[in-house]
């Protein structure tokens, strides 16, 4: 639509409209001023990785953020400088991290790829492609909860759509409504690769019928097309009517990255002929054309966003790098609660499942906290695959116990974006094989969320799902891969063994500022014990001498912990006393008890039910050997389920994993030697 039609519509006063002109004019001449000194900063050497410039581009991130208030939030992708600028990010900050200086918006930890500001609604932009419309949507979702008044963005390119992010992502807006802007930048090329080449529906906008809302495609050049379909698609939001899929025509001007090269995969004509198509000198004809500005003006705006361009280079050229003792901070983010109220539950104990126990943690949370919610396939109605929600859904409805479509990456990714912006979600992934398509999500997204934003950014989720050989449930019903999880920074590990540990540790999991991953055993989960009542909760980090010993330290895991029980009360006949430990929680790992038992018996064994090649026994080995090799009387053995895929007959299921008759020769040889 032409700016002089879209002017009448809207009725505006002369004076007003000749504001709204030069806001826009000066946001995109910003981002374009930025961009140019940016890419002459990276030949300097000043950039020191990559820098993706959105030169081109800058219609799209002007009309579509001029619609949006400080509050609402802004989920964008690698050539994200355009959106931070227009989000509010002041332009010093975004050269100071791309030079890498503690004054950058990440603190120099991004760079050009990871931009952060929550305190304007910046969320992030990210190197992978497809988590921002994810986490677009988790924003949406806190929003439509709390009853705010909000929208979420999500900017991403033509790349994006092929993705299987954006089908998730908006399939999940679609059919609950939420209040999100997906924006298409769709510049012809996805890195290197042709549009009309990747997508076999060459129109954008035409998918968004599929996923139940509209689709709109408009020239991405022009400033006020983009301003008005954003600002129908924010009133449509903001009225509860749901997502709107924007599809913006555009194409930049400058190399994927600079410093690659660009006319291996498009020609120097084409390139040229779009640069006649400028998105700014379009409008400032315009502007000029109708009167809007007189062309002063618009020299004085150039002349004030040179100068301030210029200062923002010197500012950061300026600024002093982080100080190397901050390159390991923010990436946990401490207790929720002060250590006094991490307390091991004391009081009347009752006999309840392992299974009844989480879920009386989770019920009382719940009532104490509107901002928990569960996601999950069959979490609603159903209780659960489970039983992990019974009740629940009955009592607070399908906002907060909400049942999925089976999209393991889109509802993790969703749960991300709500976490970041201020709801507390507790995905339900039944078994944890099934998780695994969104690793990415929980691995590159979640688990650094925290850490890229210098701490600004909390990560209040929980990942609940069941793992464990047993019930010939076979290869894809049957991993256990806490190993894997503890292996990546960010992430907090759980693994209990008992009901009344379940039940305090999952207390602790909810309450937590941390990205947890809550894995039970399927075959304890109908296993009783004595669970305290009331409300108590244990530290993650903290082991549990399950069975004080004198001769050999064996520590074990989940099912492993019951299989050693036996183990030791058979071995006590034999005058064999076995010290147990429960670590409880993978990460953190409690090594100092365990050194301190190691320090009494001089006698380790490790007892896992996960695989022996770079597990949780190679890493309590190694630290062990760091911290208390002059303990050993004898090698540091590991007792292990076998390394091979589980099998689904029972003959070669019960073959595969430990049993209390092997811990017990185990424990023989070790004693012996």
């Amino acid at each position: 639509m032409p700016a002089k039609e879209i002017i009448d519509v809207e009725t505006k006063s002369a004076k007003s409209l000749a504001h709204e002109a030069r806001r826009l004019y000066r946001q995109m001449l910003l981002i374009r001023y930025c961009e140019e000194r940016l890419a002459a900063a990276h030949k300097k050497g000043l950039v020191h990785g990559a820098c993706h410039t959105y030169v081109g581009q800058e219609a799209i991130a002007a009309g579509v953020c001029a619609n949006l208030s400080r509050t609402d939030m802004v989920f964008s992708t690698h050539r994200g400088h355009g959106h931070a600028l227009a989000k509010g990010m002041e332009p010093r900050q975004l050269f100071a991290e791309l030079y890498g200086r503690e004054t950058g918006c990440s603190r120099g930890r991004g760079g050009s790829m990871h931009l952060f500001a929550p305190e304007v609604g910046m969320m992030g932009t990210s190197g992978i492609v497809g988590p921002c419309i994810l986490q677009a949507a988790g924003a949406g979702y806190s929003f439509q909860l709390l009853k705010q008044n909000n929208l979420a963005v999500a900017f991403f390119g033509d790349g994006a759509v092929n993705n299987g992010a954006f089908h998730e992502g908006l399939n999940l807006a679609g059919i609950w409504k939420l209040p999100v802007i997906f924006v298409c930048e769709n510049n012809n090329y996805a890195t290197e690769v042709p549009f009309d080449y990747a997508a076999a529906n060459p129109s954008v906008a035409a998918r968004g019928a599929v996923y139940g809302m509209p689709g709109i495609e408009v020239d991405g050049n022009d400033v006020m097309a983009v301003f008005s379909a954003a600002k129908r698609a924010a009133s449509r939001a903001r009225d509860g009517d749901g997502p709107t899929l924007i599809e913006c025509k555009t194409y930049r001007t400058r190399p994927h990255s600079e410093g690659m090269a660009d006319f291996g995969y498009r020609t120097r004509e084409e390139v040229e002929e779009w640069k006649k198509r400028c998105p700014i000198q379009i409008f400032r004809s315009r502007i000029l054309a109708e009167d809007l500005l007189e062309e002063s003006e618009l020299e004085s705006v150039e002349k004030e966003i040179s100068e301030m361009v210029e200062l923002a280079h010197q500012y950061a050229e300026q600024s002093p790098f982080p100080a190397r003792e901050t390159a390991a901070i923010h990436v946990y983010a401490g207790p929720a609660d002060p250590p006094a109220a991490l307390k091991e539950a004391i009081g009347k104990e009752r006999v309840m499942t392992y299974m009844k126990a989480t879920l009386e943690a989770l019920t009382e949370e719940f009532a104490k906290n509107e901002r928990i919610f569960v996601l999950g396939e069959g979490v609603g109605k159903r209780g659960g695959n489970f039983a992990t929600t019974t009740g629940l859904f009955e009592k607070y409805g399908p906002e907060r116990v909400r049942d999925t479509p089976i999209c393991e990456r889109g509802f993790v990714g969703l749960a991300c974006g709500a976490a970041m912006s201020g709801t507390r979600p507790v995905v339900d992934f039944m078994f944890a094989d099934f998780v695994l398509d969104a690793a990415g999500e929980i691995m590159n997204q979640i688990a650094k969320m925290q850490y890229m934003s210098s701490g600004r950014l909390k990560m209040p989720i929980l990942l609940r799902g069941c793992i464990g050989i047993g019930h010939s449930a076979a290869t894809h019903h049957s991993g256990s891969y806490y190993s894997t999880y503890a292996h990546f920074p960010g992430l907090r590990v759980v693994v209990p063994s008992t009901a009344a540990d379940a039940k305090g540790l999952f207390k602790t999991a909810l309450r937590s500022n941390d990205p947890v991953l809550f894995l039970e055993h399927r075959e304890l989960l109908t296993s009783k014990g004595p669970v305290p009542e009331g409300d108590y909760m244990i530290e993650f980090g903290r082991a549990k001498i399950v069975r004080p010993g004198e001769h050999v330290t064996v520590v074990a895991l989940a099912m492993m912990v019951s299989k050693t029980l036996k183990a030791a009360e058979l071995l006590e006949r034999e005058g064999i006393s076995v010290e147990l430990i429960d670590p409880r929680t993978v990460a953190p790992l409690d090594v100092e008890t365990i050194r301190q038992s190691v320090a009494k018996t001089g006698r380790l064994l490790i007892v896992d039910e996960d695989f022996q090649p770079f597990g949780l026994g190679a890493e309590i080995t190694a630290r062990i050997s760091d911290v208390g090799f002059d303990y050993l009387d004898a090698p540091i053995r590991r007792l292990n389920t076998v390394h091979s895929p589980t099998p689904y007959s029972p003959s070669l299921e019960d073959a595969v994993v430990p049993h209390a008759e092997q811990i017990v020769i185990a424990i023989r040889e070790l004693v012996k030697a």
